[in-house]
């Protein structure tokens, strides 16, 4: 299993994938009944989750509702820290997950915009490197796993704070590549799909991430919070739920 989806995801447009994956995945779900692991973002309780990745990461992927281990930390956080689950609040989602999309839609507190500039699942064409929305729109904005495809993350982070009300939040996330930079590397020249995967990760990446990234989030305007919620929670939780064990959470105020 864990070839098959390397595989796919390497050679099949990202378009189809979040199109068609779901349905996919739901058929070979029984396979993995039992109750070793449980995805609190769907409830749904398995063996162990799918493998999942480019280089395939074992027990991983939900077969229910597609969260990740990132997805599923993501999710607790804000069960937990914030107010995302009990205040009415307008919600720009950028690159929307499908693990959370549907989640979200149905949530009456919430006035939920999903935007993209390709993803056949948000609403809204949108660049984020300049979003059509006036200043002061929403109270929080999702945007993960999006700045390391942008040409401007700078400007793409400006974007985000502007549009967000004073007090307003956001949880903007990249992807980390060991051993950590402490600057992030960058080289716009680099075309070849190659090249780019091997020093960024990915061939459609355009960055790799250093440990100056909470700076980085900073030059946009946010006031970033770390937050590290696995190391807060029972480390009996942390492997039934299969989270992550070094993300950290990026918790980007608007003072």
């Amino acid at each position: 299993m864990k070839y098959i989806i390397s595989f796919l995801l390497k050679n099949v447009s990202r378009k189809y994938l979040q199109l068609f994956s779901h349905y996919v995945l739901k058929v070979l779900s029984p396979f993995y009944y039992g109750n070793q692991v449980e995805c609190p973002v769907c409830g749904h309780r398995y063996c162990k989750f799918m493998p999942y990745g480019r280089v395939s990461r074992p027990n991983a992927l939900c077969p229910s509702c597609l969260s990740l281990e990132r997805h599923r930390l993501m999710w607790l956080y804000l069960k937990m820290k914030t107010n995302f689950f009990t205040e009415s609040l307008k919600v720009l989602h950028v690159a929307p997950e499908i693990c959370f999309l549907y989640r979200f839609r149905k949530m009456t507190n919430l006035d939920y915009i999903t935007a993209d500039l390709e993803s056949p699942l948000a609403k809204i064409k949108m660049d984020v490197q300049h979003i059509p929305f006036e200043d002061q729109t929403f109270e929080v904005a999702f945007c993960n796993h999006v700045m390391e495809h942008v040409d401007d993350d700078i400007q793409s982070m400006k974007e985000l704070y502007r549009v967000l009300k004073p007090g307003g939040w956001a949880i903007i996330q990249v992807p980390f590549y060991h051993p950590i930079p402490n600057t992030t590397f960058e080289d716009p020249p680099i075309m070849d799909p190659k090249e780019r995967e091997k020093l960024f990760g990915q061939d459609d990446h355009v960055r790799k991430y250093g440990k100056d990234y909470p700076q980085r989030l900073e030059n946009g305007g946010f006031i970033v919070t770390e937050e590290k919620l696995v190391n807060e929670l029972d480390p009996d939780l942390v492997k039934r739920h299969a989270l992550p064990a070094d993300e950290i959470i990026y918790f980007c105020r608007k003072g």
